[in-house]
């Protein structure tokens, strides 16, 4: 640097070294804190600003972290006083935190840590923009796109506001770091959370200069209704998609403009034969010992109810199962009467699908026929009835029957039901007497939810065409934006959104794992692995990816989300977490997130979980989370060289999410106030 340039720029003096922290003396110019440069006033001595002492070859970057007048403004010790500094000294002082070195060389970029500190007396200077670009690794914020006809340019970094301590420069976030990787938006309700998702998508997805983001794909978890608004004007080739779940109370769905064809609209529906059977287990909150068991016989044998089984497979089974029931009912009873009050009880409930010959040879009903052979005689089964009971029932048997593996078939709900039964009575054929009374309450939540409203999204009807012919795959090409136009799949939509508002916890719990479930297998057996990036937003996450299990629920509702964090960067599945308590959020998730964007955090047990989640962030940057207005955040990780506070970039159009105007809304007359609609 030349020497003018850097007396230019000369703000002060390192008057004190510790391996943590310098001091520097102010030079009497600087006055109130501010250098009037010839290129404008330089604010030098906000917390948080930054300075460069320079070295041999390279700059130290240090950060201001505190401000003071020095302590004995008057004669300072003969070393010092000796110096031709002493005449443009001052009584300001500045506490500077070492953060790394810039090196000299322009190409060269800015690395973490100091293994040369500055000498006493060293000169302090303050930074220029240019100088921030190198700092922050930002420059060349378009490049080319190669290969394109016409020359279009891509974003290299993404301008996601301006920033608290440097005048009108722009902050940015380098894409690949961000967006290639797990990443957390944290605040306190009200901070600006949404504001900030929408202003980042509005950002990468809405300048039409640019060469199209068609190969983008964002999926939104949006719990509270939000973001349709915020997205509404991204500009074609984007296209959006927007699903929700609906019930019998909820309004119809309706385009927000007619003549807009670059949304389409869909009543969500999950279809429940693509559960898994963990997740069965979680909707139905089965218990390890025996209802997890029965429940998993019973999806295996949904797929005897499916169009595409063989005709007779399931009558075959069925009849099989009764006829093992009946003989174990036959020799384990405690006496015959019991036996036979048994034996006609099943008959009374349970139906044989087949024949047998009576008699006479006559083709007859077991259910018939049965009952006659089973008189007592001084509470007793005769011989001769003992024999052509048995004879009856195995010819039933069959000695390959078992329990098919659950297959993901399309299934009619209501056969669920049936099928529990089934396996339930499969059960009771190999001598669990008891098991039917430790389903009991299986089978309750079975039928609780054939008919609760906020689960019809789930209750699917197997058809060709349309949702209830689904196949993992098709399923998740419509999340993807992917659609079969002659035998080609083409990418029709970049932006999808499931509005998760008109449902309870339970059922986005559910919808949640699924989806991710789903999209975590389509991406990990894709034959081009990494290839097809997807951006997972979770809103409300706390809600669910907890840090604990559910007590009411039996499997680990945030494993799938655990399993991502993990293992997602592999195959292009990145998550995107919003949450006001990330002390409630899953650490495992939380600790593999490369990206922290964090707005204002007063809850004393959220700031120290985000110490521990986070020790490399020092604690002069983390006291500032509790001060920070709204619309203001503090952004560190991958994509930004240094911890940077700054105002987020205002989303045009905002999402649904304004504070609500109380006084506006107090101070009126009765007769004005809006009924709330049912």
């Amino acid at each position: 640097m030349a020497a003018s340039s850097a007396q230019r720029r000369r703000l002060g003096t390192v008057v004190d070294v510790l391996a943590d922290r310098f001091r520097v003396e102010m030079v009497e110019t600087a006055d109130g804190y501010t250098l009037v440069g010839f290129d404008g006033q330089h604010y030098v001595a906000r917390i948080g600003s930054l300075v460069l002492i320079p070295l041999t070859n390279a700059y130290v970057v240090a950060e201001v972290t505190g401000l003071q007048e020095r302590p004995d403004s008057g004669e300072g010790s003969s070393a010092s006083r000796s110096l031709e500094d002493v005449t443009h000294a001052s009584s300001r002082q500045l506490d500077l935190s070492p953060l790394g070195t810039l090196p000299f060389d322009a190409k060269e970029s800015f690395a973490f840590g100091v293994s040369e500190f500055p000498p006493l007396y060293a000169d302090v200077l303050h930074v220029e923009n240019k100088d921030l670009d190198r700092i922050l690794n930002v420059a060349d914020q378009e490049v080319p796109v190669p290969g394109s006809s016409p020359q279009a340019t891509k974003l290299k970094t993404l301008t996601v506001g301006t920033s608290a301590v440097f005048s009108d420069y722009e902050v940015k976030v380098r894409i690949n770091e961000f967006f290639g990787a797990h990443s957390a938006i944290l605040g306190n309700t009200g901070s600006g959370k949404s504001c900030t998702i929408s202003s980042f998508l509005q950002e990468a997805l809405g300048k039409q200069s640019l060469a199209p983001a068609g190969g983008s794909t964002f999926i939104l978890f949006d719990t509270n209704g939000e973001y349709r608004q915020a997205v509404s004007e991204l500009p074609l080739p984007i296209h959006r998609h927007y699903a929700r779940i609906n019930h019998s109370h909820a309004a119809p769905l309706e385009p927000s403009d007619p003549y807009d064809d670059r949304e389409t609209l869909e009543d969500f529906q999950l279809p429940h034969w693509l559960l898994s059977p963990e997740e069965w287990e979680l909707l139905l909150q089965a218990s390890d010992r025996v209802q997890r068991p029965v429940l998993r016989n019973a999806l295996g044998l949904t797929s005897l109810f499916s169009a595409t089984t063989p005709p007779g497979s399931l009558t075959e089974l069925q009849d099989h199962i009764l006829a093992s029931c009946l003989l174990q009912v036959l020799f384990d009873s405690e006496n015959e009467t019991a036996a036979r009050s048994q034996i006609l009880g099943l008959l009374n409930v349970y139906q044989f699908n087949g024949v047998t010959a009576d008699s006479t040879g006559k083709n007859v009903s077991p259910n018939t026929y049965i009952p006659t052979q089973i008189g007592l005689n001084y509470g007793s089964f005769g011989q001769q009835q003992r024999a052509n009971l048995e004879t009856i029932l195995k010819r039933f048997k069959k000695n390959d029957a078992e329990i098919p593996a659950y297959q993901n078939a399309p299934f009619p709900f209501s056969q669920l039901v049936s099928a529990l039964e089934l396996a339930i009575l499969f059960e009771e054929s190999h001598g669990n007497r008891r098991v039917r009374d430790n389903c009991s309450t299986l089978l309750t939540r079975v039928k609780s939810l054939q008919t609760r409203d906020e689960f019809d999204f789930l209750r699917a009807t197997p058809a060709p065409g349309g949702p209830g012919s689904l196949t993992p795959s098709l399923f998740i090409d419509r999340l993807l934006g992917i659609a079969s136009e002659g035998g080609t799949k083409k990418k029709r939509s970049q932006v999808y959104i499931l509005d998760l508002s008109t449902v309870d916890d339970e059922a986005v719990e559910v919808v949640s794992s699924v989806v991710t479930r789903l999209l975590y297998d389509r991406l990990r057996r894709a034959t081009s692995r990494n290839t097809y990036p997807v951006n997972l937003i979770l809103e409300e996450a706390h809600r669910y990816v907890p840090r604990q299990s559910n007590g009411a629920s039996t499997l680990d509702a945030p494993k799938i989300f655990e399993r991502v964090a993990k293992e997602g960067r592999k195959y292009g599945l990145f998550l995107m977490l919003s949450s006001q308590r990330p002390s409630e959020l899953s650490g495992t998730v939380l600790s593999q997130c490369s990206n922290y964007v964090i707005h204002r955090i007063q809850n004393p047990e959220d700031l120290q979980h985000i110490r521990r989640m986070t020790p490399f962030i020092s604690d002069s940057v983390l006291n500032r989370l509790a001060s920070l207005p709204k619309q203001f955040a503090l952004v560190f990780g991958t994509s930004v060289s240094i911890p940077t506070t700054f105002k987020v970039r205002t989303a045009n159009p905002l999402p649904n999410s304004d504070d609500s105007d109380v006084s506006a809304f107090w101070y009126r007359e009765a007769k004005e106030i809006d009924v709330l609609p049912a």
